[in-house]
């Protein structure tokens, strides 16, 4: 009898073990797919984040690429990327034609000048329509997305008469003076994105702070306004970026001084001539592609340089405001 014991024993502990052995074969099988299955998938997205990359960055690749070929690589269909001889003659050339340094100072004080009214003006305009119990708040809202709504075409002529009259032209201030009454560029858009932002706040943060006795400029100040440093980051940069790259409001009212560079890119034809070079008997070469290349990079260079360092903290404010709701 003990003998049949220690058999059942030895028999239900080989049993066991086989079972075992089997559980883990099976979870290696299942772990060796969903580990294939991971690579695979990484494999996939890699590859469609490749291509996706190569067809934003392909632009500026080519864009470089021309600014760093001379006139025979330019005419030599065979050279599409890589040049055989790298030239820096297109960027000096750009660099003299745009006057870069006087036009890069005029872009950078009108568009850091703009965006940062706009961001605080706007704030105040989406708080008040979000929170303040404001007479006819919902005809004024509409009233924001119809100027949104409006082309600058429409009221271009009667702007341009205000600002004659006015003495404005030819001055930052035909830019300065719309921000700072919520009529920028793009004004109507970063005003809706601040009301989105306030009205998903909490109602019992106001509550507390006028328990405290806070009035509405503290509250706006010392509350809402720190809360909201996601949405002012990315109103800022849109702003930024609108007023940088904005081509036909500068053409009406600076057209003859204080230049930004998106008006020296329009001229550039007409300063890319012998008379740069200092010899008025030589014929004007027409191949300007090189150079008109280098000055789009020179232009578009200082953005790219912000968004660098700030794109972090862009991403996480898009996914914090309003904008993806």
């Amino acid at each position: 009898m003990n003998t049949a014991l220690w058999f059942r024993k030895v028999g239900g502990r080989l049993r066991d073990l086989l079972w075992s052995r089997r559980a883990q074969q099976a979870k290696m099988i299942v772990l060796g797919r969903s580990l294939s299955d991971g690579l695979l998938a990484k494999l996939i997205l890699y590859v469609l984040l490749s291509i996706v990359a190569y067809l934003y960055l392909q632009p500026l690749l080519y864009m470089i690429s021309t600014a760093l070929k001379n006139v025979s690589d330019l005419l030599d269909p065979t050279v599409k990327w890589i040049p055989r001889q790298v030239t820096w003659d297109n960027l000096s050339k750009a660099l003299k034609g745009l006057q870069y340094p006087d036009a890069l100072r005029n872009t950078a004080v009108l568009s850091i000048s703009c965006s940062l009214v706009q961001v605080l003006v706007c704030a105040m305009t989406g708080y008040a329509l979000a929170r303040l119990a404001v007479p006819f708040k919902g005809l004024l809202t509409a009233l924001v997305i119809l100027t949104f709504l409006i082309p600058p075409q429409i009221v271009i002529i009667p702007l341009y008469v205000i600002f004659s009259k006015l003495g404005l032209l030819n001055t930052p201030f035909v830019f300065l003076i719309p921000a700072l009454f919520g009529q920028g560029l793009k004004a109507g858009l970063f005003i809706l994105i601040f009301r989105q932002f306030f009205r998903a706040q909490p109602a019992s943060l106001e509550e507390a702070a006028k328990l405290d006795g806070a009035s509405v400029v503290r509250l706006f100040f010392g509350i809402m306004l720190p809360l909201a440093r996601s949405a002012c980051l990315v109103v800022f940069l849109f702003s930024f970026i609108w007023y940088w790259n904005m081509y036909y409001e500068p053409s009406m009212f600076l057209a003859k001084s204080f230049t930004p560079l998106s008006i020296r890119l329009d001229g550039l034809d007409d300063v890319l001539n012998p008379s740069l070079l200092g010899n008025t008997k030589i014929v004007k070469n027409p191949i300007t592609e090189g150079t008109k290349m280098a000055a789009a990079f020179l232009i578009i260079l200082p953005p790219i340089i912000v968004f660098m360092f700030l794109q972090r903290w862009f991403v996480s404010g898009i996914e914090r405001t309003g904008i993806v709701e």
